[in-house]
């Protein structure tokens, strides 16, 4: 032994919960990124003079961030979904323990 402590494996359910929290996580953290960097081109793009921002608009380029925008407005709606679907199959994998019996409710 090396003095670490041991820990009992996770159920296979607890695990899942695990693994989909993970990828929660990480979807947040890159949606937040998303959000913070959408929000810096905004302000970029309105300290361009008029005829600056006015030529940056009309390019294929902008038209694809604005795209993109709306995809990730909708995949924010997907992310809050999927964890709402595992957050429900977690409790059904592995659901709270009953409350423990005392006098009062016997």
């Amino acid at each position: 032994m090396s003095g670490e402590s041991e820990q009992q494996p996770a159920s296979s359910g607890n695990l899942a919960y695990e693994q989909a929290r993970l990828a929660y996580n990480i979807i947040q953290a890159l949606l937040e990124h998303t959000r913070v960097t959408q929000d810096l081109v905004a302000l970029m793009a309105s300290a361009l003079g008029d005829d600056t921002q006015e030529a940056l608009v009309n390019t294929p380029h902008w038209a694809a961030y604005m795209d993109s925008r709306r995809v990730l407005e909708q995949t924010r709606k997907d992310v809050e979904t999927f964890a709402q679907v595992w957050t429900r199959l977690a409790e059904e994998l592995d659901p709270p323990p009953p409350p423990a019996e005392t006098a009062e409710t016997r």
